[in-house]
């Protein structure tokens, strides 16, 4: 395994931010319904990934740990998000989040 130093910690942690930032402008910029999940789960990657780079930079395993609970999480809102897309999609045959803005009460 790679040693996690300082400046590999850095490097990683730029990464996430990344990475983060990039899903973050999919969530804010797309009308699509895929494109927003997408976003959302660019996001959750970011975020494992500093989860495991802080762990590993600490010697622990906690880190990896909690990313399989947030990966865990995340395979869940994503089943749940897709069904929700699949419903939106049979009722107004379309994926735009403007649809989906007409289906309340």
């Amino acid at each position: 395994m790679i040693p996690v130093n300082g400046e590999v910690l850095q490097l990683l942690l730029i990464l996430g931010a990344g990475l983060f930032a990039l899903g973050l402008y999919g969530v804010l910029t797309r009308k699509n319904t895929i494109g927003l999940l997408i976003g959302l789960e660019l996001m959750a990657n970011a975020v494992n990934l500093n989860l495991v780079a802080f762990g590993r930079y600490h010697g622990g395993t906690d880190g990896q740990v909690f990313t399989l609970f947030t990966i865990a999480l995340t395979v869940a809102e994503v089943a749940v998000g897709l069904a929700l897309v699949i419903l939106l999609h049979r009722s107004r045959r379309s994926t735009d989040l403007d649809a989906a803005a007409d289906l309340h009460g």
